[in-house]
């Protein structure tokens, strides 16, 4: 019998109840919104036949234990399993703060949310049987110094790891995904290097690749960039460089690890996605890739249109860094002069597919900013062979 089965994805929901909004002029999330825009993609869940719904971290604003308790008790109402795994907002610091809880709290928050087959009482990873013949490991990405503050970029200890070797080894079903907040695999040009990427990237990342490669894992889901995209690699190393084997491919191809990162329900373009795993008459496994978006919320009634407003008239920082940063290294006065024709550049990579034509911009700056467009649409909606 073929295995099939069908799941959903929404990332980085940044849940925060009224009194929880964060009152920055500057910032990106609409997490004003990020309730009503989550009960409406619950809503439009709740007429398909779901196995399961994955939520890749940042599960609230600013790990605020009202916004955990509040989300844990709506997640408990659903009618299919939930599997959650912690998000650098979730956690602020490892022993909690005035704000945000402690790591060893999380998961008792959610406990029926994969957190009941972890093997440690306080641990923040697992892995669990979804769907018969299908494992899930959940990872935890969220790392803290001896102080106990979280770091900028994604870790997995070095127990973690052994673990995950562990359970991939003893691993008996055929088909393995794993769930992990930070990005595995570079989504940008140069993300793991990028002063504006490696926040996003897991710092280990390549230790992590090589377990995966070694027991034929082909599929990771990852949030946290708040962007729309779908990167692969050989599953088999080649001789190149890792990071010259990263890049997209059409879907076309099987053998090759896959990472789908999810943009956020409270960012530009409001999506989640609708997943099916299924299998050709040649027993060809194959996963459809649908990609659906939140159009309206109240206040916002054209949301698409507005949010790409909100998130173009925010990025000119972002712009600007990435103009001044190698390898342009613009002064400040040429890179402002360039802004009015970027001003979509960032809305355009979150949404996922992008291509870009550069009007009035030099060579290399054409070339550079050209890497970050799409080889082949398969970002929001395609069916790859696994």
């Amino acid at each position: 019998m073929s295995l099939r089965f069908r799941f959903a994805i929404a990332s980085d929901l940044h849940i925060a109840l009224p009194h929880t909004v964060p009152d920055h002029k500057t910032r990106f999330h609409r997490t004003e919104l990020s309730i009503p825009i989550f009960e409406q993609v619950l809503d439009k869940l709740s007429h398909l036949e779901l196995d399961f719904l994955l939520i890749p971290g940042d599960l609230t604003q600013d790990g605020e234990p009202e916004n955990h308790q509040w989300l844990s008790e709506r997640l408990a109402d659903l009618p299919y399993p939930v599997y959650v795994v912690p998000g650098n907002h979730d956690i602020l610091e490892r022993d909690g703060n005035t704000c945000s809880i402690a790591a060893k709290e999380f998961s008792h928050y959610y406990s029926a949310f994969g957190y009941r087959h972890c093997d440690i009482p306080t641990g923040l990873y697992y892995s669990c049987c979804p769907v018969p013949g299908v494992t899930l490991i959940g990872l935890n990405s969220i790392f803290f110094d001896e102080n106990g503050q979280q770091l900028n970029a994604g870790r997995l200890d070095v127990e973690q790891m052994q673990w995950v070797e562990s359970t991939l080894e003893h691993c008996a079903d055929p088909t393995v995904i794993v769930m992990i907040h930070h990005n595995v695999i570079e989504h940008l040009p140069g993300q793991s290097r990028s002063s504006l990427g490696q926040r996003y990237m897991l710092e280990n990342a390549s230790e992590l690749i090589t377990l995966l490669r070694t027991y034929g894992v082909k599929l990771i889901f990852t949030g946290h960039l708040h962007v729309q995209d779908v990167a692969s690699l050989p599953l088999i190393p080649s001789h190149t460089s890792l990071e010259e084997s990263e890049g997209k491919s059409d879907g076309s191809m099987g053998d090759r690890l896959y990472e789908i990162t999810t943009g956020s329900l409270v960012t530009y373009p409001h999506p989640f996605r609708i997943l099916d795993y299924g299998q050709l008459e040649n027993g060809q496994a194959t996963l459809k890739v649908e990609t659906q978006k939140i159009r309206s919320a109240p206040g916002w009634e054209d949301l698409q249109t507005l949010s790409r407003e909100f998130m173009a008239e925010r990025s000119s920082r972002f712009m600007v860094r990435l103009l001044t940063d190698p390898p342009l290294n613009m002064s400040e006065e040429e890179a402002q002069k360039f802004l009015p024709g970027l001003r979509y550049f960032w809305p355009d990579i979150t949404q996922g597919d992008a291509t870009f034509r550069f009007a009035g911009l030099p060579p290399k700056a054409q070339a550079f900013l050209g890497r970050f467009g799409a080889q082949s649409p398969i970002d929001n909606n395609a069916t790859l062979l696994l």
